[in-house]
């Protein structure tokens, strides 16, 4: 099968924005389109990956107002929602429909507007994708966190500072983003003197509520040569799901999604854990990172905070991580955290990173919906 290849690639400024859903999605595919060199007109398939534009804002039918927007129309439209992982499926399904020969050229772009309600109300629209039965007794994404942290913390023997030192190293990546909500350093005592969250973790073990859109354009590598000689290519790409009720996993410090998901796209790469130059995992809370790194292979069980103290996962170590600033310091806009991803990834292999630039042939993106319900996996290379 040939390889689907990505040309072109865009990231809104993300934090808290005066634009609402339709603007942010039409600024970041206008972007790629121009990146891409792509007239609207040649897209065949247009995907918008986004969570809640209804509860959040009260709009429906975005991805039919993009199409107009952008001028893309006839082209075929599809809302993606799977949850905070409607990203990584957003490029699931974009890879999907040039794979399949269905279409040419695909643009997808993710997006979500959050920051106009409170932290209250924003809160328990992400809370409603949680079963009924945790949901109806108040359980939210960071009671999840909080008891999970613990857990790992004691069984594992690991410092609590560990957890502030991804904190600490996210922010530090995030001063040479110039699209990061926050581009500011955070010394680790004042992550782990902010206020209690879900103990043990604090404030600063969160990401933010962020407007924002990122997106990205698809097509066979034969298409993306007739627009470029720099291209990346999607080498293996997989989905996964874990139970719904988080209690009913056998060990809560391993995610079944980020193991099923990661196993299928190393397959199809050809690659294992050790190929990767670079990644960008879901840190929603830090506790996730650690639990990425080892579900992914990087680490063993039990053993990522070992490789976080030891500076394996900094952006001049082994294995640079979050290199954008992750979900932490960059923001997490619900819809287009995935897509972010992605475009971290592209523009690392493509070496368009700036002073973030890394040394990286082979990189990774990890999304995740939920606490682990839901992940979407994928590698990336640059074009030989």
């Amino acid at each position: 099968m040939e390889r689907v290849a990505i040309i072109g690639a865009s990231m809104t400024q993300f934090g808290q924005r005066d634009e609402w859903i339709r603007e942010l999605l039409a600024e970041a595919g206008s972007a790629c389109l121009e990146d891409a060199a792509v007239d609207p007109t040649d897209v065949d398939h247009l995907y918008v990956s986004n969570m809640a534009s209804g509860e959040f804002e009260g709009q429906t039918g975005v991805v039919n107002a993009l199409a107009h927007d952008l001028g893309a129309v006839p082209a075929y439209t599809e809302r993606v929602d799977q949850t905070s992982s409607s990203g990584g499926a957003g490029m699931y399904a974009a890879w999907r429909s040039i794979a399949s020969g269905a279409s040419d050229m695909t643009l997808l772009v993710g997006g979500e507007k959050m920051t106009h309600r409170t932290t209250a109300e924003a809160t328990d629209v992400i809370a409603s994708l949680t079963h009924p039965c945790e949901y109806k007794h108040g359980v939210t994404l960071p009671s999840f966190a909080g008891l999970t942290a613990r857990h790992y913390l004691e069984r594992f023997d690991a410092p609590r500072e560990s957890l502030g030192k991804v904190a600490a190293k996210n922010h530090k990546n995030g001063v040479d983003n110039p699209h990061a909500q926050f581009q500011k350093e955070v010394d680790l005592e004042t992550i782990l003197e902010s206020p209690i969250v879900a103990d043990p973790l604090r404030l600063y073990d969160f990401c933010p509520i962020t407007d924002g859109s990122a997106a990205l354009m698809f097509c066979l590598e034969s298409v993306a040569a007739e627009y470029t000689d720099d291209y990346v290519v999607v080498s293996g790409i997989d989905g996964a799901t874990d139970t719904h009720v988080v209690h009913e996993r056998p060990d809560p410090t391993i995610m079944g999604g980020v193991v099923e998901s990661g196993e299928g796209a190393f397959e199809m790469a050809g690659y294992e854990p050790d190929d990767i130059d670079v990644a960008e995992l879901h840190d929603m809370f830090t506790i996730l990172e650690f639990l990425q790194m080892e579900g992914l292979g990087f680490a063993e069980q039990g053993e990522a905070w070992k490789l976080v103290e030891e500076g394996y996962t900094d952006r001049d170590g082994e294995l640079p991580i979050n290199t954008s600033g992750g979900l932490k310091s960059k923001g997490h806009p619900l819809g287009a955290s995935g897509v972010a991803q992605g475009v971290e990834i592209y523009e690392q292999l493509m070496g368009e990173a700036g002073p973030r630039q890394v040394d990286a042939d082979v990189g990774l993106c990890c999304n995740v919906g939920g606490f682990g319900n839901c992940v979407i996996t994928t590698i990336m290379e640059a074009a030989a």
